[in-house]
């Protein structure tokens, strides 16, 4: 799975409050959300195996939230990420819907985050006709690309800052490290100004950190002290410590233990390659994270 992937399921699961209620207004009047939700990413892939598909995938999730009004104790939101022009779009999102609605015979609602550079590419309905049958459906469509910037900034829903992080992303290649810096060195501190919980802002702080990496290693570094200094707290985990912490849960620690244990190279280098890919560390850092020498790293920055 790329990084852009693995962070996008990770802010999904860890805000889906604020992704309702940044796309449903009265969310508070159509879900239970104080029963939390339930993210059913592994029958949704049952349902629609990576083999049948021409194109790779986004990011993909499927999720149980309860429901406040109607008999229906439950309903299903279906999400697409998707960051490239894929001309068959439209049916996929319609075989998604058709198969969620067989197997759980739930409501189903179906969003499509279009996160490419593309404008032209704007999917919002599938149609088929054949002889006389006629079908259109039709699902809910949000083009990054088409947001308003400064109307982002004044949302005070935390999902604003994924959207905003996302479009300097979009940007990024039309700006060197230091204007890029500038970007989201704004963006951090209008985060941290916002009345949320720290939880919250350390899972928004290590999806712009990664989401938006600089050229230079070095502007990593100086971005993690002028954050540090905004806090103005010795207390908090940084930035660096927070995304180290979750390379962790990402299964980096893992890695390094079946090296450790079995003599192995292969979780090493697992461990180093995920490491060297989110451009956040040194080559002397990684070295001493993985338990191995810098050459080591050398070498295998040459193969990536």
């Amino acid at each position: 799975m790329k990084r852009n992937d693995t962070l996008w399921k990770g802010i999904l699961e860890n805000i889906f409050d604020d992704f309702l209620y940044y796309f449903f207004e009265n969310a508070d009047k159509l879900f239970d959300l104080h029963k939390g939700f339930e993210f059913l990413d592994k029958e949704l892939e049952q349902l629609f195996p990576a083999d049948e598909l021409e194109a790779p995938k986004f990011v993909d999730k499927l999720v149980k939230v309860f429901s406040l009004s109607g008999r229906e104790e439950w309903v299903l939101i279906h999400i697409e990420i998707q960051g490239y022009n894929d001309h068959d779009f439209a049916r996929r999102m319609f075989t998604y819907f058709y198969r969620i609605l067989d197997k759980y015979g739930k409501p189903v609602t179906a969003i499509a985050i279009f996160t490419d550079s593309n404008k032209k590419f704007h999917p919002k309905f599938y149609e088929y006709e054949f002889l006389g049958t006629k079908n259109i459906f039709q699902f809910n469509t949000y083009k990054v690309i088409e947001q308003d910037e400064q109307d982002l900034m004044q949302n005070e829903n935390p999902f604003a800052i994924v959207i905003l992080t996302v479009l300097i992303a979009l940007r990024q290649k039309k700006l060197n490290d230091e204007d890029l810096f500038k970007l989201k060195y704004s963006l951090a501190k209008n985060l941290l100004e916002r009345k949320i919980g720290r939880k919250k802002i350390d899972d928004l702080l290590i999806f712009l950190q990664r989401y938006v990496s600089f050229a230079d290693p070095e502007y990593n570094v100086n971005f993690d002290k002028e954050i540090q200094g905004i806090t103005k707290s010795q207390n908090n985990m940084g930035i660096r410590e927070l995304v180290l912490d979750l390379a962790k849960k990402e299964g980096y620690e893992k890695g390094i233990a079946i090296g450790k244990e079995e003599g192995k190279e292969e979780g090493k280098e697992e461990v180093v390659k995920n490491l060297l890919v989110s451009n956040r560390f040194t080559i002397a850092e990684i070295a001493n994270f993985a338990n191995v020498s810098e050459s080591f790293v050398i070498e295998l920055k040459k193969g990536i």
